[in-house]
C-alpha cells in the first residue's frame, strides 16, 4: 500500500526543518516541501539540497513574485484597504498565494494532507488553513505547532541535533521577520515592549531613517491606469520591476515606516515595525488619485469599505 503523502510549506529555518522528520515519525508518510518565492531571491539549490538532508523526497522552490504583484497587491492597493490605518498588509498577502500555489502542487502530486510551520499565536496559520480549506476542503491539514511536545527554540534545537539536521546552533538573537517584494516586519525581543524606541540603525534594511535620509526632496512621477500604476518616470516598468525600483528610492529617503501595535485575529494584540516603502508611495499616490476623481458619497464610503476590508 503506497504512503500517504503530505507537502509542507517550507522556508529552510528551524520550525520547518525540523517538522519534516517529525512528519516522517508520525505519520509514515512521504513529504514533499515547497517554498515559495515571493520576491526576494532564494538559494534554490540550498533549499531542495536541505529539505532532502532533513527527509523530504522533493522539494519545490516556486517564483510567484509576479502573480503576487499582479493578483494580491494591486487589487488590494486599488480598494486602498489599511489595516487599523497603518499596516499594508505585507505578510497577509504572501502567505495566501503560496498556500495557493501549495493546493496546485499538492493536487498535482496525489497528496491527502498539507503542514505548515505557523504557531497557534498568529495570524498566519488562520491565513494557510482558510486558503486551503475555500480551494481544497477534502484536504487534510497538519499544523504541528499545535499537536506537538515541542515548546522552546531550545527543544527544536536538540530535535534537530538527534537527527542530524543542519540548523543554526545559536540562540535566537534576532527579531523576528518576514520578507517579501512588498515589505519586511520585525517583532519581538525589545520591541514587545511598546514603551521601546526601536533601534533603527540595528533594524532597517530596507531603507534608511528619515533622520538618515538625504535632506533635499526627491520628486516621483507615477502614472497609473485604471488604478494600477504602470509607469515611474516616465518609463513603462513589469510590476515586479516598478515595485522593486520604488522600494530603492523611497528607501533612500527614508520613506515608508509603520511602528504599531495590532490586533491580531486571534485576540491577542502584537507590536511590530514594518518597512513598506513602495508601498507607502503607492498608497500616498493612489490616495489623491481618489481624492481627485471621485464624488464625496463614495469616497466617504469607500473610506469605511477599505477599513473593513483590510
Amino acid at each position: 500500500m503506497a504512503k500517504e503523502k503530505i507537502l509542507l510549506a517550507y522556508s529552510g529555518g528551524l520550525d520547518t526543518s525540523i517538522i519534516i522528520p517529525w512528519l516522517l515519525e508520525h505519520y509514515d508518510c512521504e513529504v514533499i516541501a515547497m517554498a515559495g518565492e515571493v520576491g526576494i531571491a532564494l538559494d534554490h539549490q540550498a533549499l531542495i539540497d536541505k529539505a532532502l538532508k532533513c527527509g523530504a523526497s522533493a522539494c519545490y522552490v516556486e517564483d510567484i513574485a509576479e502573480e503576487f504583484i499582479t493578483d494580491y497587491i494591486w487589487p488590494t492597493l486599488k480598494a486602498h484597504a489599511i489595516y487599523e490605518g497603518k499596516y499594508l498588509l505585507g505578510t497577509s498577502f504572501a502567505r495566501p498565494i503560496i498556500a495557493k500555489r501549495m493546493v496546485e502542487i499538492a493536487k498535482r502530486e496525489g497528496c491527502t494532507a498539507i503542514a505548515h510551520g505557523c504557531t497557534g499565536k498568529g495570524n498566519d496559520q488562520v491565513r494557510f488553513e482558510l486558503t486551503i480549506k475555500a480551494l481544497a476542503p477534502e484536504m487534510k491539514i497538519i499544523a504541528p505547532w499545535r499537536i506537538w511536545d515541542i515548546r522552546s527554540r531550545d527543544e527544536e534545537l536538540e530535535y534537530a541535533n538527534e537527527r542530524g539536521i543542519p540548523v543554526p546552533v545559536t540562540k535566537e538573537n534576532n527579531y523576528s521577520k518576514d520578507q517579501n517584494l512588498w515589505h519586511l516586519s520585525h517583532e519581538g525581543m525589545d520591541l514587545e515592549n511598546p514603551a521601546n524606541e526601536p533601534n533603527y540603525d540595528k533594524l532597517l534594511e530596507m531603507m534608511v531613517s528619515p533622520e538618515k535620509a538625504p535632506d533635499q526632496p526627491t520628486y516621483l512621477e507615477l502614472q497609473f491606469e485604471q488604478g494600477i500604476p504602470v509607469a515611474l518616470n516616465g518609463e513603462k516598468l513589469a510590476p515586479v520591476a516598478l515595485v522593486e525600483a520604488l522600494n530603492q528610492v523611497a528607501g533612500a529617503n527614508g520613506v515608508g515606516i509603520a511602528d504599531m501595535v495590532e490586533n491580531r485575529l486571534v485576540g491577542m494584540k502584537s507590536r511590530g515595525v514594518y518597512e513598506t516603502p513602495a508601498g507607502t508611495v503607492l498608497y500616498a499616490a493612489h490616495r489623491e488619485l481618489e481624492l481627485l476623481c471621485l464624488e464625496r458619497d463614495t469616497l466617504h464610503s469607500k473610506h469605511v469599505t477599505a477599513q473593513r476590508y483590510a
